[in-house]
């Protein structure tokens, strides 16, 4: 889903303060607060009260606002401080990964006092890594990291029998996944994957399609269209070779299913280039 390099920063505010944020068509934006306490007001939702340590996400593009207070505005600015630590990751949402699409519009993740935390740790990191000069070639990976760890809380805090998190729980539709992914290519067959899985066929479909609420071969080939999709906007390599890795001996096929797939021929999609993060 990445589209472009992921930014954070450091702000310092005094209140009373306000600071809206309008809603960005391919971006994610997060809010960790340092020190002090603020209020997330998303455009259109209830108010989020955030203190110290607490990290607010939002996996989708949404208008929000942070301010001192529920009707916090500019002031004379003599009032308590508030330190923040705010990013946006720039994402492709025609291709939303199921770990995304499955959260809610607005994440809150309170701070645990004295329970030992990942994603504490990467945000402690990110923060000792922006406030040095020589820090910021690793400020990119880390606030993957952090993206890695936000997700990690919520779906741990918030399990589920079905979707994404959950099929990589099972077991044998995690076997699966992972086969799919390392092979999109291979000849997959649902009774060779339930093989591999170590199930019957009719068991592991059954199971597959209970918890990510889609086939194996249709899961496996929007797999295979998000292949083709990234070797097109990211290679040079050609159709034919494309349609090959994506599990297509035939290139008129590839196109094909490639087209009924994203609403254009790879030809196109590919002249499109890369959208720009904005």
């Amino acid at each position: 889903m990445r589209m472009g390099t992921p930014h954070s920063n450091r702000t310092v505010k005094r209140a009373p303060w306000r600071s809206h944020f309008p809603a960005q068509g391919n971006s994610a934006g997060f809010h960790v607060v340092l020190q002090g306490s603020c209020w997330l007001l998303p455009d259109g939702g209830e108010p989020v009260h955030l203190q110290v340590g607490d990290v607010a996400f939002m996996p989708r593009s949404r208008g929000h606002a942070i301010a001192d207070s529920p009707g916090g505005g500019p002031g004379s600015e003599t009032g308590p401080e508030t330190v923040l630590r705010c990013g946006a990751y720039y994402l492709d949402y025609s291709r939303a990964h199921p770990a995304l699409a499955e959260l809610p519009d607005v994440i809150h993740l309170p701070a645990r006092v004295g329970h030992y935390s990942p994603l504490r740790s990467a945000i402690d990191l990110l923060g000792h890594e922006l406030d040095t000069q020589d820090g910021s070639g690793a400020v990119a990976p880390l606030l993957e990291v952090l993206l890695l760890f936000m997700l990690r809380t919520w779906h741990e805090a918030h399990p589920s029998d079905t979707g994404w998190v959950a099929a990589l729980r099972d077991p044998a539709v995690h076997t699966a996944l992972q086969a799919i992914h390392a092979e999109p290519a291979a000849p997959w067959t649902v009774q060779s994957l339930a093989a591999r899985a170590g199930l019957s066929r009719s068991v592991f479909a059954q199971r597959f399609t209970a918890t990510l609420g889609t086939g194996p071969l249709t899961y496996l080939t929007w797999w295979r269209m998000t292949c083709a999709a990234r070797l097109l906007r990211d290679t040079d390599v050609l159709l034919r070779v494309v349609a090959e890795k994506s599990g297509y001996t035939s290139e008129y096929a590839f196109a094909k299913a490639f087209k009924r797939e994203f609403g254009v021929a790879p030809g196109r999609f590919r002249a499109q280039g890369r959208p720009e993060a904005a």
